[in-house]
């Protein structure tokens, strides 16, 4: 397949591919559906054989995402997070520190859970202490959703991206720590929130207004907190669980792990409440949306592949870059920053992973995780620029709104701005230091 060749399929799947892209920034709401029929659309015009269906969806990845977000829900309902929040909010002397306390916390809470879920446990904590110091909860808030989207790349079950990065890599939960004998992305992400959080503390170093300390939150069930730390736990285990020849078990072994803990915790809720429609209330807030978008994705990629396109927008790359493994890796780390700030990160990662599979084949990269790390980091960290470029930011001003506050998107970028430069200039050097020499 070449750019040359106009009666290619390629330019039928790159078409169908754009229309798609510009449909899903248009109608947000409707996005999942919109991927639907355009999946059905390459099933129908034979760019993916119906009978590879099944093999084309990553199955570990929808399992751990659905199952994560089962998990959460169940920690967010014993109303834990409310209290360690409350906890940290106790020891802090005025409110610059209260705003960077938050932050760092939700980055660690987001490590581990989803970053749309970190901002709604924290939010009310930020929200009780600007009404009660009398001032706009605006900047705390847009903090909160920055440090979550930051360290959700952190760990293997942080981000959708981060898992899908995993799938593509075949990484276990050890190996965002150290990977190949050298530190993992978590090192990276970790040195990104440092110099990001010392840019917060500069922007907010005149507000040293003193706090009120907050009524603790009873917490209603630890049980979640047990699951929760179990699911990292037993995800730290299955790294060194060797392989059982079984196909299916061996590769979704993670995906496997985390459901099963969210029916365990399921089980133990209906018991608890005797009531399926307690059970169900549960149920009902695992985000169904994103896991049809994300599977509808794995086809669309998978036809676009099979067409020629990901081969050819490698090929531009680099060719931009010159045959040059630093200046490839240089363009795919600013051109996800620049496409995440106004695409969401999920489908930019889906479609970006096999290209950079293609670019790192095509350089004769001995060590192809440097594109890799690379893409994570920028696209990760590139929703931080605007208030649309991630989910984390669009419930934080959706959350602003309720409030009766207008968050414009300049003020969002007062913040955002900054903070993203900060973190992914340094994960930037860190990375070609640590993987591309």
């Amino acid at each position: 397949m070449n750019w040359q060749d106009f009666s290619s399929p390629l330019y039928l799947a790159l078409g169908i591919f754009i229309v798609t892209y510009i449909l899903l920034l248009t109608f947000a709401k409707y996005r999942a559906y919109i991927a639907l029929a355009s999946a059905i659309l390459f099933i129908a015009l034979d760019f993916l054989p119906l009978k590879d269906l099944l093999k084309t969806l990553d199955w570990n990845v929808l399992m751990m995402i659905a199952g994560t977000m089962g998990i959460v829900a169940l920690f967010i309902e014993s109303k834990m997070p409310s209290l360690l929040a409350d906890l940290i909010i106790e020891k802090v002397p005025n409110m610059k520190w209260a705003v960077v306390s938050l932050a760092i916390f939700a980055g660690v809470i987001s490590a581990f859970i989803d970053n749309v879920a970190t901002v709604l446990m924290i939010a009310p904590v930020a929200l009780n202490i600007s009404k009660k110091l009398k001032i706009s909860p605006v900047p705390s808030l847009i903090c909160i959703s920055l440090a979550s989207n930051l360290q959700g790349a952190a760990t293997l079950v942080g981000d959708t991206t981060s898992i899908m990065l995993g799938g593509a890599l075949d990484m276990t939960f050890v190996d965002f720590f150290w990977y190949k004998g050298k530190p993992g992305i978590f090192f990276v992400v970790e040195l990104g929130a440092v110099a990001a959080t010392l840019v917060l503390l500069i922007i907010f170093r005149k507000e040293r207004n003193p706090l009120v300390p907050l009524e603790k939150t009873p917490v209603q069930d630890y049980f979640p907190t047990i699951l929760l730390v179990a699911m990292v736990l037993l995800l730290i285990g299955a790294s060194f669980v060797p392989e059982t020849g079984i196909a299916f078990l061996d590769k979704n072994l993670n995906g496997l792990i985390v459901m099963a803990l969210m029916l365990v915790g399921l089980v133990k809720k209906l018991i608890q409440t005797k009531s399926f429609r307690a059970l169900g209330d549960t149920v009902k807030e695992i985000d169904y949306f994103t896991i049809l978008l994300l599977a509808s994705l794995f086809v669309i990629i998978a036809g676009i592949k099979n067409a020629g396109v990901i081969d050819a927008i490698a090929n531009l790359i680099e060719r931009a870059g010159g045959g040059n493994a630093f200046a490839v890796y240089t363009i795919i780390v600013w051109l996800s920053v620049l496409f995440s700030a106004f695409i969401d990160n999920i489908p930019y990662v889906a479609t970006m992973l096999p290209v950079v599979a293609s670019l790192a084949a095509g350089l004769g990269l001995g060590a192809p995780y440097v594109l890799y790390f690379g893409l994570l980091t920028g696209a990760t960290l590139g929703g931080n620029l605007t208030p649309i470029g991630a989910s984390a930011n669009i419930a934080t001003i959706g959350i602003l709104r309720k409030e009766g506050y207008e968050v414009k998107p300049l003020t969002f970028m007062k913040y955002g701005v900054p903070f993203t430069l900060a973190a992914v200039t340094t994960g930037y050097l860190f990375i070609w230091l640590i993987w591309g020499m």
